[in-house]
Parts: C-alpha cells; sequence; structure tokens
C-alpha cells in the first residue's frame, strides 16, 4: 500500500483516479480548492497554497503508521479563456492558469524530490511523481488558451528534468497528456466549439473516458516499470500522435 497525494480529487479524472487507487489498496490523501468529502481544501491560485497542503497531507500520512508520501498526483487544473484583445483580462488569466496549473505542480514536486531524497533516497525507496498534462502541450489549444498549453507544455517539461535529474535515487517521475476527456470541462468546450466538429478530429470517434485515464494513473503510481521514467502516456484517441 502506497501513501499517495492526489489534486483535483473532486471530479472528472481526479475523482476517477481516487476511485481506482483506493480500490487497489491504496492510502489516497486528496486535494480540491474547496474541500469537503475528506478533501483538504486549497486554492492554488493563492501563492503558497500548496506548501500548506504538503505539510497537512504529511500530518495525515502519518494516521497511516508512517509519515511519508510514496506517491505524488498532479491533477489539478483550471481551462478558462483569454481574450487577446482584454489587455488586463490577458494577463489575470495568464496569471492564474500559470498559478494553477503549473506552478501549484512545481511547488508540489519539489516538496517531494526532497521528501524522498529524505526518506529512502540513494538507491533506496525513492518515490513517484505522476503529472497530468494536456495533448495540448504537444500541439498546442485554441487562440482563447494560448495559457493553458504554455502551462502543460511546461509540465511536460519539468517532468523529463525530475525524471533525468533524480533516477539515479529511485525518483520516478511520468506525465499523461489527455486529449479531450468527458469531465465539466470538456463538455463546456466541446459545445462551445460544436462537439461534432471536434469529434471528427479523433479517430476514434468519441473522447476519453475519466475512468480510462485513471487507470493509467493507477498502473503509473504501482506497477510501470522504472526503466519508463521520463516517459509521456498519450491518451487521445489518435488525435494527436507523435
Amino acid at each position: 500500500m502506497a501513501n499517495i497525494l492526489l489534486t483535483g480529487a473532486s471530479r472528472g479524472i481526479g475523482a476517477a483516479a481516487r476511485v481506482a487507487l483506493e480500490q487497489a489498496g491504496h492510502s489516497v490523501i486528496g486535494q480540491s480548492t474547496a474541500g469537503g468529502d475528506s478533501l483538504i481544501a486549497a486554492d492554488f491560485a493563492n501563492p503558497r497554497a500548496a506548501d500548506a497542503l504538503w505539510a497537512k497531507a504529511l500530518e495525515l500520512a502519518a494516521a497511516t503508521g508512517e509519515r511519508r508520501i510514496d506517491v505524488l498526483v498532479n491533477n489539478a487544473g483550471v481551462f478558462e479563456a483569454a481574450d487577446i484583445a482584454d489587455g488586463d483580462g490577458f494577463a489575470a488569466t495568464w496569471a492564474r492558469s500559470h498559478a494553477i496549473n503549473l506552478q501549484s505542480a512545481a511547488d508540489l514536486c519539489r516538496h517531494a524530490v526532497l521528501h524522498f531524497q529524505e526518506n529512502g533516497g540513494g538507491k533506496g525507496r525513492g518515490g513517484r511523481i505522476i503529472n497530468v498534462a494536456s495533448r495540448a502541450g504537444h500541439r498546442g489549444d485554441s487562440p482563447q488558451h494560448w495559457h493553458y498549453a504554455a502551462a502543460k507544455a511546461g509540465m511536460l517539461a519539468m517532468t523529463k528534468t525530475i525524471a533525468r535529474g533524480y533516477a539515479g535515487q529511485n525518483i520516478l517521475a511520468f506525465a499523461i497528456t489527455p486529449g479531450f476527456t468527458m469531465t465539466g470541462m470538456a463538455e463546456e468546450y466541446l459545445a462551445s466549439r460544436g462537439g461534432d466538429k471536434l469529434l471528427a478530429d479523433i479517430p476514434l470517434g468519441r473522447v476519453a473516458s475519466p475512468q480510462e485515464v485513471a487507470e493509467m494513473i493507477r498502473w503509473l503510481a504501482s506497477d510501470a516499470p522504472a526503466s519508463m521514467t521520463g516517459a509521456t502516456l498519450d491518451i487521445n484517441g489518435a488525435s494527436y500522435v507523435r
């Protein structure tokens, strides 16, 4: 059994991942913006919110008999449009997107790497980091979502850097890049962009389900071989292939 810190655990991919991980026997410490349902409240739009979350997660991990987190899953994200004609709004949306989609993940990765080093680094126990990025990090996104694509591309580069820098200490890092997934955010986007046209761009003919992405998270958290560290796993119905 592993102690797993999972952000964005209240809905969509995060909620499905929480179920999959708990059914696999893991202890999940979840985060959401509002909290509730045994989730830690943390608003990543606020500076240093990730630091407070990490400290609280360690306290909860101690309740399992070991003050240790074994796996970090950065899944929290926000998908909001920015109009390039609105200078103030454009800047504000970029700042919010960066804070939630990238900076909070970076802060938690920093804590995780230091924690893994302090608790069995070297060739010992180490730990795993799973960053849920996006297909947008590879191919870009709509003209209203430069910031989202940029943040997710940053998450991919961060994952590769962590993998290359700390593999020798058994600290592993993986990324997942979903295309459209049937969550609240995707449903709103599909409706606003004309669902039929977007689905026509997916050879599989449908978007992914949260449970499909959750299964990838579960596998990476426990079963993926160490030699896969640094890998990015696509799940987009062949709408973007590399």
